[in-house]
Order: C-alpha cells, then sequence, then structure tokens
C-alpha cells in the first residue's frame, strides 16, 4: 500500500522508532545508471523561478539557468537525454529520495540531507550572504541572533538549516519559496533574507532600492553539489564526478555559471567575492 509524501513527512518528523515505507522505496530493483541506460533518460528536478538556478521560458517551455546547462552537459556526457521535473528546493531532497528524479543539481550537502541522500563531489562552493533592509547595519551574524531582527528564509532551503543553527535567537520567517521571503522583505514584514551569493547579487539587480548585500563574519560558506539517492550501486556518483572533473578541467564550470549570471542576472563577473570558488 502506497502512502502519501505528507504522511511520509510526518511519520519521520514525528521520530517514529519504526518507520514502515512503501513497497516503491524498499525494493531498490533497478540501479540508476540502469536506468539511465536502458530508458536514455535522465531525470532532472528544476525549480521555476530560480533564476540563475533554473527559469522556465514560458512561450518555449525551455528551462535556462546556469543549473539547466549544467544538467545539459552532464546528459550529452552519460549520452542521455534530459527529462525535466519541476520541484521546490523543499521537495528536492524527497524526490530524489523516493526515485522521482535521478539528480537535483545545485544541492547543498548538508549534515541532516547526507542521512537520507549521497552527494556527487562540488559542483562549486558557494558563499551565504544576507540581504538587509536599508538601515539595518552589522557586521557579524551574531548581531543579527536577536529576537527583535527578523529574517527571511525558504523553509527546507540550505538559507533555512544556516539560520536554524546559527540564530537560534533571532526571528525565523519560512515561506515556502525564495520569491515570498523576498516579498517579505520588501514589504517591511521582514528584515533581511539570507541567500546564497550568487542569488543574493541577482536580486539587487532586479530589485536595487531592496536593501543591501553584506557579508556578515565568519564567513559560511557553503558548498555546492549534485544530490543522488541512495543505492548499493555507486555507478551514477561515479559518473557524475567524473563529468564534474572532466567539465571543471575544461573550465565549463566557472564558464557556465558566469555566462548565465551575466546573460539571465545581468551579474558581471566582477560582482563576485573572492571566496566564490569555482
Amino acid at each position: 500500500m502506497s502512502i502519501s509524501r505528507r504522511h511520509f513527512i510526518q511519520s519521520a518528523l514525528a521520530g517514529s522508532a519504526v518507520l514502515t515505507l512503501p513497497e516503491v522505496f524498499a525494493q531498490d530493483i533497478e540501479s540508476t545508471m540502469a536506468r539511465i541506460k536502458r530508458t536514455g533518460k535522465l531525470r532532472l528536478g528544476a525549480i521555476n523561478g530560480a533564476t540563475p538556478y533554473f527559469n522556465k521560458d514560458l512561450v518555449t517551455q525551455e528551462w535556462k539557468g546556469f543549473c539547466a546547462d549544467f544538467g545539459r552537459d552532464l546528459a550529452k556526457h552519460l549520452k542521455a537525454e534530459v527529462e525535466w521535473v519541476e520541484t521546490t528546493w523543499g521537495n528536492a531532497v524527497l524526490d530524489v529520495q523516493t526515485n522521482k528524479i535521478d539528480a537535483q543539481l545545485a544541492m547543498a550537502p548538508t549534515p541532516q540531507r547526507r542521512e537520507v541522500v549521497d552527494f556527487s563531489n562540488p559542483l562549486y562552493n558557494n558563499i551565504n550572504t544576507v540581504v538587509a533592509r536599508k538601515g539595518l547595519e552589522f557586521k557579524t551574524w551574531e548581531e543579527l541572533n536577536r529576537p527583535e531582527i527578523k529574517v527571511a528564509v525558504d523553509v527546507g532551503s540550505s538559507h533555512d538549516q544556516l539560520v536554524t543553527r546559527i540564530l537560534p535567537k533571532a526571528t525565523i520567517l519560512r515561506f515556502e519559496t525564495s520569491a515570498a521571503a523576498t516579498m517579505a522583505l520588501q514589504s517591511g514584514r521582514a528584515d533581511c533574507q539570507v541567500l546564497v551569493v550568487l542569488l543574493s547579487t541577482s536580486l539587487l539587480v532586479k530589485l536595487p532600492n531592496i536593501g543591501h548585500i553584506v557579508f556578515p563574519t565568519p564567513d559560511e560558506t557553503a558548498p555546492t553539489n549534485v544530490g543522488i539517492r541512495k543505492q548499493a550501486d555507486q555507478g551514477f556518483v561515479t559518473a557524475v564526478n567524473g563529468w564534474l572533473e572532466e567539465a571543471r578541467k575544461a573550465g565549463r564550470i566557472r564558464e557556465i555559471i558566469v555566462s548565465n549570471m551575466e546573460s539571465l542576472a545581468k551579474v558581471p563577473a566582477t560582482a563576485f567575492p573572492p571566496q566564490l570558488k569555482f
């Protein structure tokens, strides 16, 4: 008997001693690599409105963004065709875990996520920043760790996990999407929004009057990897890491990120801090 996603999540969060998984979870009939070879399809998660990572063209229905380009590059390496499956940052872990998708690009390998999914080597090393309302000045993360400071994040994201860990005293406002968190900052319901630098620099170009970017100390770097379903056959992980090594040596990782930041987000490479490593 199958169970709903909601029931699965509620059971997991409740910390049940025994969690009965549906049949589809328990039976590891076919490895990811075997399925890709059999079907010629690579199923990747895509998040609409997450420019410059992902964005769906309303006219052509084509996925754009540097993660979309990464996905096509990876598929070419695997001699497969990409099959995009729309998801959200909050649902992507479960989509990988339950075999709805083969991989999620640009997933941060937090300790909690490592318990349920495997990860490739890093795609690149991001850094967390804060987009703060005008008038809110600070230099350290600890200066935000106060009940009167309202911090907006997208629920279930690496931003959410970061503020939960380092800002336990702040008032955390969690929203379904990053765009909704930004709206809270715009409307004055939140004092700031935590975003990795590739998103914060894009946001400030789009909405220059929303506030200013702060790089709080100490640096909170964020390795960005590829999330992959846990399975006995490690062939897919090995293949993804092989693609990463080849793409990095050829300079394609940096080229893909920089070109999309410039074309989609209008952010020049000179805007990136030295902590951002490709």
